[in-house]
This record gives C-alpha cells, sequence and structure tokens, in this order.
C-alpha cells in the first residue's frame, strides 16, 4: 500500500510537471486555443489598448472590462487590482460618477475575500463621491451592513437596497441582495428563509446562465445541510442535463463531482464511484486536464478507503495512457499561460506608460517653468516700460507746466510797470481799477495753472480779462472784439490753457502798440469741418517793421515767445494726440498786420 502510494505521489508531481511544460512548449509554438476565453480576450485587448497608447478613459474601461471578467471566473484579488487602478485614473480625469461605480464594484470584490474593513470604506468612498442621491444610499447601507454584525439589522440595510435598486432596474443587484439575505437566513438557521431568499436572487437573473448556476449550487447546498438530499440531487441533475445540452463539459464536470459528494455523504458509494468515473472519462475526452486532476484525486480517495488498490493502479495506468493527448488538447492550460504571458506584458507596458507619464510631467513642468519665466520677463519688461513711459510723460507734463509758467514773469512784470505807470501819474483810480483787474486775472490763471486743458468759456473769459487790462494802459492804441461760432458750446468745448495770450500780447505790444493811429484787435473761433479754427488778426506795423523797430533783447523775448508755443504745442500732441497745427504770417498789402491761425480737433472730454 506503501509502494502504491509513493507511486501516486510520483505520479502527481510528473503530472504538474508536465502541464506545465507542454503549456510552455505550446506557447513557443504559439499554439492557439481554438476559442479565448473571455478573461484572456479582455487582457489582450487591454494590452492592444496599452501599447497603441490610447486615452487614459479608455485604458480605465479597460482595466474595468478585465476586471469584470475576473470577478465572474472567481479571481477576487485580480479583479480589486485592476479595479484600483481604473478608480485612479478616474479619479485623475475627475469622473466621480466612474469612481463611484469602481469603488462599489471594489467593495463587492473585497467583500467576497472577506476583507471586511477595506470593503466599508470602499463602500463609504462609493457614497461620498455619487451624484445620485438613490445610490448613495445604497453604498451608505452596504458599508453599515457591515459595520453592523447582526443579521437581522443586516437586513434591514438589505431591504432598504432591494427597494431603491428595484426601481432602478438594476436586477443583477438585486439578486446579490438576495443571496445576501439568504446568508443571513442560513446564520440564523432559517434554511427555509435562505432557500425562498435564493429563489428570488434566482429570477433576476434570468438570461445569465453563469450568476444562476451558482444560485442554484448554493440552493443546493442548503437542502444538504437540511437533509433534504434528493432535492439537492434533482438539482444537480438537472444542472447536468443543461450542461450536457450546451456541452459546457467544465460545468457537467463540476455538477457531477458535487453530485457524487452528495451520494458519498448518504453513503451509495458505488453511486458516486460511478459518477466520478462518468466525470474522469468526460475530462478525458475533452482535454480538461485539471477537472482530470481532481476527478482522478477524488477517486483515488474512495478506493483508498476501500483498500482497493488494483483499481487505483489501473485508473493511475489509464490517466497516463492518456496524458500527452490531453495536455496537448488542453485550452485552459494555453489560456491559462497566456493570461499570464499577457499580463507580464501588461506590466511591462503599465511601466512605460507610467514612466512616459513621468517624463511628460517633468517636460511639462519645465515648460510651464521656462514659460512662467517668459511671461515674468515680459510682465516685468512691460513694467519698466509703463515705468519708463509713465516717467517721460510725467517729464512732458512737468515741462509743459514750465513752458506755461515761463510766460507768467513777462506778463507780472509788464502789468507792474502799468501800475507804476498810474502811480507816477497820480492816476490814483486808474491804477486802482487796473490792479483789481489784475488780481483777478491771476487768481484766475492760478486756479487753472495745473491744467492742460479748459473749456472754451473759460479760457475766453481769462483773454477778455487779459485784453480789459491792456485796453486800460493801451485804450488809445487799440480796440479788440472776440467772435465765437454759434456752432461751438463753449461750456463743452476744451482748449489748450494759456496757449492764446502770448501771441495776443505780441499783437498789442510790437504791433498795436508802434501804430501811429488807432488799431483793431480780432479774436474770432469758428467750427470748420468737426475742428475749432482759432484766427489772431491785428492791423499793426506787422511783422517785418516790428524786427526792424525792436531791441536786441525784445527780439530775443519774441523768438522765446513763438519757441514756447511750438514747444508747447509738440507736447500736447505727443501726451494727448490731439494733432493741434499752429502758423503765423503777414497781411498782405494795403493794409499791415499779422495774422495766427491754430486749429485743433473739436474735443468734449479730456
Amino acid at each position: 500500500m506503501k509502494k502504491l502510494n509513493l507511486k501516486i505521489a510520483i505520479f502527481l508531481v510528473m503530472l504538474f510537471g508536465f502541464q506545465s511544460l507542454m503549456a510552455q512548449d505550446t506557447i513557443k509554438k504559439k499554439i492557439l486555443p481554438t476559442k479565448t476565453n473571455s478573461v484572456s480576450k479582455k487582457a489582450v485587448e487591454l494590452k492592444e489598448a496599452l501599447s497603441k497608447d490610447e486615452s487614459d478613459l479608455q485604458i480605465a474601461q479597460r482595466y474595468e472590462a478585465l476586471a469584470k471578467q475576473l470577478s465572474a471566473k472567481g479571481d477576487y484579488a485580480k479583479a480589486e487590482e485592476y479595479l484600483k487602478k481604473a478608480k485612479d485614473i478616474y479619479a485623475k480625469l475627475n469622473k466621480n460618477k466612474e469612481v463611484a461605480n469602481v469603488s462599489r464594484n471594489i467593495g463587492k470584490t473585497q467583500e467576497s475575500q472577506n476583507k471586511t474593513s477595506d470593503a466599508i470604506i470602499s463602500y463609504e468612498k462609493a457614497s461620498e463621491v455619487s451624484s445620485d442621491k438613490e445610490l448613495e444610499r445604497v453604498n451608505y447601507n452596504d458599508a453599515e451592513r457591515l459595520k453592523n454584525s447582526v443579521p437581522a439589522k443586516q437586513d434591514d440595510y438589505i431591504n432598504s437596497n432591494i427597494s431603491i435598486l428595484e426601481k432602478k432596474g438594476k436586477r443583477e443587484e438585486v439578486s446579490e441582495a438576495y443571496q445576501q439575505k439568504a446568508m443571513n437566513s442560513i446564520k440564523l438557521d432559517d434554511k427555509l428563509g435562505a432557500i425562498e431568499n435564493y429563489k428570488k436572487a434566482l429570477e433576476n437573473v434570468k438570461g445569465k446562465p453563469s450568476e444562476a448556476l451558482k444560485i442554484k449550487n448554493e440552493i443546493a447546498k442548503v437542502y444538504v445541510s437540511d437533509n433534504q438530499f434528493d432535492k439537492a440531487i434533482a438539482i444537480h441533475e438537472k444542472m447536468i442535463g443543461e450542461a450536457k445540452t450546451r456541452s459546457d463539459f467544465d460545468n457537467e464536470i463540476a455538477q457531477m463531482q458535487e453530485l457524487a459528494s452528495i451520494y458519498f455523504t448518504q453513503k451509495e458509494d458505488e453511486k458516486g464511484i460511478s459518477l466520478l468515473k462518468e466525470a474522469y472519462e468526460v475530462s478525458i475526452e475533452n482535454g480538461k486536464t485539471l477537472l482530470a486532476k481532481n476527478t482522478l484525486e477524488l477517486l483515488l480517495k474512495q478506493y483508498k478507503e476501500k483498500g482497493n488498490g488494483q483499481k487505483s493502479i489501473e485508473l493511475y495506468e489509464n490517466f497516463f495512457e492518456n496524458f500527452e493527448a490531453l495536455i496537448k488538447s488542453d485550452n485552459s492550460l494555453i489560456d491559462s499561460k497566456t493570461f499570464q504571458v499577457t499580463e507580464d506584458r501588461i506590466k511591462h507596458l503599465e511601466k512605460e506608460r507610467a514612466l512616459k507619464d513621468e517624463l511628460i510631467t517633468k517636460k511639462n513642468t519645465f515648460n510651464y517653468f521656462l514659460l512662467g519665466s517668459v511671461v515674468l520677463m515680459i510682465l516685468l519688461f512691460v513694467f519698466i516700460v509703463k515705468a519708463l513711459y509713465s516717467i517721460k510723460t510725467k517729464n512732458k507734463k512737468i515741462a509743459l507746466q514750465s513752458l506755461r509758467r515761463e510766460m507768467n514773469p513777462h506778463f507780472i512784470f509788464n502789468s507792474l510797470n502799468s501800475v507804476n505807470q498810474f502811480i507816477s501819474e497820480n492816476n490814483e483810480l486808474e491804477a486802482n481799477k487796473y490792479l483789481t483787474s489784475y488780481s483777478n486775472l491771476m487768481r484766475n490763471m492760478m486756479e487753472n495753472s495745473n491744467k492742460d486743458f479748459v473749456t472754451l468759456s473759460n479760457e475766453i473769459e481769462q483773454l477778455k480779462k487779459y485784453l480789459d487790462l491792456e485796453h486800460l494802459r493801451f485804450s488809445d492804441k487799440f480796440d479788440y472784439e472776440i467772435k465765437v461760432d454759434e456752432n461751438l458750446d463753449a461750456d463743452a468745448i476744451f482748449v489748450p490753457n494759456m496757449l492764446l495770450q502770448p501771441h495776443l500780447e505780441n499783437a498789442i505790444w510790437h504791433g498795436l502798440r508802434y501804430k501811429e493811429d488807432k488799431g483793431f484787435l480780432k479774436l474770432d473761433f469758428k467750427l470748420e469741418k468737426n475742428l475749432v479754427k482759432v484766427t489772431i488778426e491785428d492791423n499793426g506795423i506787422g511783422l517785418k517793421k516790428s524786427k526792424e523797430l525792436k531791441t536786441t533783447n525784445q527780439k530775443v523775448h519774441e523768438s522765446r515767445g513763438l519757441t514756447n508755443t511750438l514747444e508747447r504745442i509738440n507736447l500736447l500732441n505727443e501726451l494727448y494726440h490731439k494733432n493741434i497745427s499752429f502758423q503765423i504770417s503777414e497781411r498782405d498789402l494795403p493794409q499791415t498786420g499779422t495774422q495766427i491761425e491754430l486749429t485743433f480737433p473739436l474735443i468734449d472730454k479730456i
């Protein structure tokens, strides 16, 4: 007997060795199965997606699809691994709906592995990110169900979920909830309740043979535990018949093994052995190496218990004779190895993708740094240019203000001379009148001294006060007239401040004052083609005669006055872009005199 056991042990070692070698040899020779199983198919799709560098969203969906197949196969650890990868990508893409769904599925796989604490965390995460209030409640219920160890209390959470999930038409999840209720019934030793709940679960998986198969197996187990062997046997026999009809050899063999175990429990050993022999033959005929090995182990166990060594040897020899053909025809071994090779390739591609993403991240970081530096330099440059422009503008305004103030000393000097003249002539009344007008004019000039533009009405008022003062001194030398076009709104239009006064002063002091008879000064404001045209005309001695009579000091002053005006116009044009123009000319004979024209656009705001 010991010798027989040694032979069997050697045989099993050889079996596994040959399985590995033959599978590897098959892969090397590229002998593919006639029909790739769903897990391998999804793994290949994932590998191709990684190879083609598909989008993150597509990769996450591939992970999820593979995990679903692994979970259906019962490989919950692998399913959890791929679901976590999918969840990480969805989280990165801010796909909260997908994160909630995947987190829930992770919780299910963890619960199937009895990783209760991890499952609670996953359900809570799903509840936290879910945008659907009802699904949020479902995940909350599952988390609370796992936290509570009392079956009756757990049923409350399960019932709540069933109600919500039925309304949403999620039949598969309703089936899972009823299966949870059935397991609670088993804990409470309520076998009738367990069967009822399993039957309700079965109603919700129509069209899903694999799910229905699992539930029927669970119902059969409950019947066995309740010693209702006939009902359990009937279930397995029916499932064997259905499997044969579908040529589902895996399920047919598995159901035969389950049914044989029931016969052995009932001490009907012959029926059990006969069923195992049939299962073994089906395994051999259809190239199911692992199932053949499992069935063989069950038969050897029965023969050992009965002390039938000869049967064991015969069985062993039969298996060994069919061993090579069995290995070659077993697609499941190739599928398993194919999946392993594909998974290794997936891991390699994942590393490449992660490295590529890391390089892209570093490159983007550098590019952002470079772009940020360029933007910072541009901002700094703009700030410097703006600062320089501001300084330049401020300097121009200061220069403009300085040019305006250059005119005041000469005007003040002449005015004080006039007062002195009135006093020397004992003309106290005229001196008092002149000083009063002069003080009003100076006050207005000081108030507007910092303004580049004033309203036309304000400027006319200033010029009239100035001309009135000069007329007090030279009443026998000239009269004056100020005309304003009726189309000009003097209160709404702006003109350059104190730009006209120096030319009125020149007309009086260098043209009209030297005239033998009484002269005339005319100041005219007209609107022409959306432009304000200002004309200053006098019938004095003219430019040429005036130059002949002037002293050197007077020539310098007049030249500086003209230069002052041109500089002010240039500064105003640069600062405000108003295109102000200036022109001076001598009037033609027979009447002498000077004409000055100033033109600037219609300005209604500054």
